[in-house]
This record gives structure tokens, C-alpha cells and sequence, in this order.
């Protein structure tokens, strides 16, 4: 027997089903909504269907945006030669606040990993191929998580694109094997692009 009502239970459940979000997280988040203002709950409702119903995907890039192309890809002082390939549109904000980096980027949708089920196919892989192949990309960042499988996936790219003859550069090791690039601080995400050695 649960010792929330029916309601309650379902809140926790649902936010508890969050990445990164506990059992424990969920019971303070559901106990914060039912204790506050009743125009904090519908405010973050709106936001929620606001978001999902406005926010796409860019067609050329893939990150989350109302207008597409993305303003990043529609920039005309955007380093068109440069593309850092990441894997989720969660990536690109931790990259762009170090105002380092002035390239185009390409979300793959994933990494490789085989045990999840998820190959090759399933990433967005031959859709930088053709961005490469349409000319003028002189340079492939990958800023892919640090793992195992992030590092299949950038010698799968590797294969995918050397016949394209881009130079092919990975972020240096200062983003610690294991941290995602999304939780980085802007500094190491910084000199880790800064310091990218070439694959």
C-alpha cells in the first residue's frame, strides 16, 4: 500500500522516470509543486507543452530550435570549414557558452553502442558524410563523450570520412573519462578544444 495518495504516487513515478532524477529527488520535486502556488504548477506545465510543442530539430544540424535552419546554421559569421560533431543537442549549449568556438556542429542522435542495441544506422553518420561531401569542410571536431562507445563511434566516423580527406580532430583529454560534456565546466570544455589532437 503506498503512503501517497493515488495522485501523489503518479507525480512521483513521473518524475522519478527523468534522467538523473531519484526516487528520493522525485518525492521533494512532487512535494515542492503540491506545497507552492497553484500558478508556479500550471507556469511549469505551459513551459513543458510550450516546449515540445514549438521546439524541433534542425534539418541541417540537428539541434533543438524554433526556426529552421537553426540560428547557428543561418549565421553567415558562423566558421563554415568547421564542423564539431556531438552526440545530443544537450551537448551544443555547454560548447557555446565557453565563446571559444565559432564552427557549425552535427548532432549524430547517439553514440555506437552495441549492447543498447544502437548501430551504426541509427546515428545521423551519413548525414555528415553529406555535408562533408557538398565541399568547403576542411575540418571534423569530435566532441563526443568520453567512453567506450564514444570512442567506436568516432573510429566509425573515422572510416566513414577519411576517403572525404577532412582534416579529423578530437577534444584532448581534459573532459575526464566517464563526465558527460553536457555536466563540464566551460573552462575544461575550453582547453579541451583548444588542445584537440588530431584522430
Amino acid at each position: 500500500m503506498s503512503v501517497h495518495p493515488a495522485p501523489v504516487e503518479d507525480l512521483i513515478d513521473a518524475l522519478a522516470s527523468l534522467p538523473r532524477i531519484g526516487r528520493g529527488s522525485a518525492e521533494i520535486i512532487a512535494y515542492h509543486l503540491l506545497n507552492s502556488p497553484a500558478e508556479e504548477a500550471s507556469s511549469l506545465a505551459a513551459a513543458v507543452s510550450d516546449a515540445r510543442e514549438k521546439v524541433k530539430l534542425c534539418s541541417v544540424c540537428g539541434a533543438l530550435t524554433e526556426n529552421d535552419p537553426c540560428d547557428i546554421c543561418s549565421d553567415p559569421k558562423r566558421d563554415r570549414a568547421r564542423i564539431c560533431v556531438v552526440e545530443l543537442p544537450r551537448d551544443i549549449p555547454p560548447i557555446e557558452r565557453t565563446g571559444s568556438y565559432r564552427g557549425l556542429y552535427h548532432v549524430l542522435m547517439g553514440r555506437i553502442a552495441p549492447l543498447d542495441g544502437v548501430g551504426p544506422e541509427a546515428l545521423r553518420a551519413q548525414d555528415l558524410a553529406e555535408r562533408v561531401k557538398k565541399g568547403g569542410v576542411t575540418e571534423i571536431i569530435f566532441a563526443l563523450n568520453p567512453s567506450v562507445e564514444g570512442d567506436a563511434t568516432v573510429l566509425y566516423l573515422k572510416k566513414l570520412l577519411t576517403p572525404l580527406k577532412p582534416r579529423m580532430t578530437m577534444l584532448a583529454r581534459g573532459v575526464s573519462r566517464g563526465t558527460e560534456i553536457q555536466f563540464s565546466r566551460s573552462g575544461v570544455i575550453e582547453e579541451a578544444l583548444e588542445n584537440r589532437r588530431e584522430v
